[in-house]
């Protein structure tokens, strides 16, 4: 497996991840046991219904309107605080 991934494996790392790969080849051999061939396959239980707004184009927020939420502007822009140091 170190092999394929092109990276080096010590022992230790090699029996830690043989456990490790055992436990997943039982985890899906479970779901195999588990998997019916009567039963059809589904993308998901429940049905999905996307609740999209129509898209209809709008007049878009002028500059002004858009600032005016914010608490502080200047220059046409947001004024935020600073949040990183003077030396970055």
């Amino acid at each position: 497996m170190g092999d394929l991934a092109r990276i080096a494996l010590t022992d230790e790392e090699i029996t830690r991840l043989q456990g490790e790969l055992n436990v997943i080849a039982d985890s899906i051999n479970k779901v195999q046991e588990v998997a019916s061939d009567d039963v059809p396959p589904t993308a998901n239980p429940v049905p999905l219904e996307a609740y999209l707004r129509p898209d209809v184009a709008e007049t878009p927020l002028t500059q002004e309107e858009a600032l005016a939420g914010g608490p502080k502007t200047e220059a046409g822009m947001f004024v935020a605080p600073r949040i990183l140091g003077s030396e970055e």
